[in-house]
Parts: C-alpha cells; structure tokens; sequence
C-alpha cells in the first residue's frame, strides 16, 4: 500500500492549529487539482497525434510539436542562457534530444500503427525504464519489489504485444513491432530523467525544460521547412490547419504548460503523489480510444491490468 503524503497526515491530525489544517486543506486541494489536470493533458496526448497524423507525416508531427513547444517557452529559455556553463550545455542538449526531440518522432511513427489507447498503455512504463537505466549508467539500486513490478508489467507487454483481433492471444510471428518505438521512447525518457536527476542538481525544472527545448528548437525548424512538406500541407490540403492546431496544443499544452504544471505540483504535494499521475494516463488515453471508436478485445484488458499493477508494485514506497 501506497504510503500517505505527509501533508495528508497534518490535515487529519486534530492537535495541529485549525491555520496550519486550513492550509494543509489548501494544499490537498490544490494537489489533486494539478493530478487530475495533468492526467486529462498527458492522456489527450495520443488522441491529438492521432488527429495530426490524419494529414501529416510522423516527421512532421514530431518536428512541429517540437517548434510549437520551444516557441512558446522562449521568453523562458532565451534569458538564462547567459548563465550556463559548457557542461551544462552540453548535458541540456542531451537532455533536450532524449526527453523530447526523439520521443516526439517515436511517438508519432509508432502511432501509425498502433491505436492511441494502446500507445498510452505503453507509456505508462517509464517509471520502470527510469529504474533500469539508474540502476544500469548511474549506480541506482534495483530493488526486489521494481523486479518484481518489471517482471509483471513485461507480462502485460507480451500480452500487448501478440493479441490480434479475431485470433485471440497471437503468436509471437504476429507481435506488433510498432510498440517498440513507444518502449523506445520509454528508454529515452529513462535516460532523460536520470540525467536530470544526477547532473542537474543546481538548475531548477522549469529551466532545465525551457532551455532543454530550446536546444532543439533549430534543429526542428530545420527539419520541418527543408525536409518536410509542411509548409505545402498546412495551407493547401484539406484540413490542414486543423490537424496543425492538433499538433500546436500537443505542443504548447501537452509539453510545455504540463510540464511546468507537473514542477508545480510535486512542489505543493510529494513526489510519491506526484508520480501517481504515472497510472491515470493509460485510463484517459483508453478513454479517448474507445471515444473514438478503436476496439480493445479481452487480451488488451488483461494487458492493460498487468502493466499498470507492474508499475505499481515496482514504483510504490
């Protein structure tokens, strides 16, 4: 069982001054407000690259969710840059190439294949790569219990992985490659985190996000003007502004205002809260799925139910 954040504990605790509870209170409120907030952003994510994808390429999903992110953070990024050291450019680039630029391509290549609900389900495995590659580059210690969450949640992405509609359960000739990218992605992210974690102990979040995307912002730019059509696509094919204002909220509300709420909120609550984020994802991206007509059989439910009990077990304290 999940342990009880502190703030929960003083809120319930009658000898503390009727102040001190009201603020608690506050804080409570103040914390599930961002959870549920940020559950909804993080979990429309999928249905909105579905939506950019009915007109453009992945390439260009990815590269536009890019620019519209970095764009928007600018006044953000453009005035710390004066501060940084060599190191830290060096490490903010890293950062920005694997905690968005190459999710963002991943994401969107994977998705023309598989169905958004399944892509969130998949995602939700994160926390455990964070696990792995801390453990693995970074002397982080593995425990029995992320073991045993790691070895639960690869069951459920086995189970994913080979259930066909029609066929039952599949084989492993009929496993769906495409879910690799997200578990790619997944690495990434794991990658991403640990270097945050480990060499970024002076810069707070919310500039290591904004410079981290300005990083990459050139390169984005580049990609999407000289070696896409988008510029053709979003004034000349049907439906080609619509899809880009898909893409812009992906950008601008997906990544860049969720991740400055996401800092928000393990500040006024604890990060054990914070992460649970982590398990309601799936539940919105399945719910905007089957909203929008995809199918998930008997298999993908058990799935589903075995990735995120794994993630639990491996990630609860």
């Amino acid at each position: 069982m999940k342990s009880v954040p502190q703030y929960w504990l003083l809120h319930f605790n009658p000898s503390q001054p009727s102040m001190t509870r009201d603020i608690q209170a506050e804080s409570t409120l103040k914390a599930w407000g961002f959870l549920i907030i940020l559950a909804l952003i993080w979990g429309s994510s999928f249905i909105l690259i579905k939506r950019g994808l009915e007109v453009y390429s992945p390439g260009e999903v990815g590269a536009f969710r890019i620019v519209a992110a970095g764009m928007v953070l600018l006044p953000l990024s453009l005035p710390r840059l004066k501060s940084l050291n060599k190191r830290q450019v060096k490490n903010l680039i890293i950062v920005g190439l694997v905690g968005s630029f190459i999710p963002a391509f991943l994401f969107a290549k994977a998705q023309t294949q598989l169905s958004s609900s399944l892509t969130g389900v998949f995602n939700a495995m994160t926390p455990l790569f964070v696990v792995i590659i801390g453990a693995i580059f970074f002397g982080a210690r593995i425990t029995r219990r992320n073991t045993i969450g790691l070895l639960i949640a690869f069951v459920g992405v086995v189970i994913l992985l080979t259930v066909k509609e029609g066929v039952g359960f599949g084989t492993f000739s009929e496993i769906n490659s495409y879910a690799f990218y997200v578990l790619l992605a997944c690495v990434c992210y794991g990658i991403n985190l640990n270097i945050i974690k480990y060499r970024f102990v002076e810069l707070k979040p919310v500039a290591i996000t904004a410079i981290s995307l300005l990083m990459v912002l050139p390169a984005a730019l580049v990609f999407l003007f000289a070696a896409t059509d988008f510029s053709f696509k979003i004034t000349h094919v049907e439906g080609g502004l619509v899809a880009a204002g898909y893409i812009t909220i992906l950008g601008v509300v997906g990544t860049a205002l969720a991740l400055i709420l996401f800092n928000i909120m393990v500040k006024v609550a604890t990060p054990v809260f914070a992460s649970s984020v982590t398990y309601l994802i799936p539940i919105v991206a399945i719910m905007w799925g089957l909203l929008d007509g995809e199918v998930l059989l008997l298999g993908h439910y058990l799935g589903i139910a075995a990735v995120i009990f794994g993630v639990w077990v491996g990630n609860r304290r």
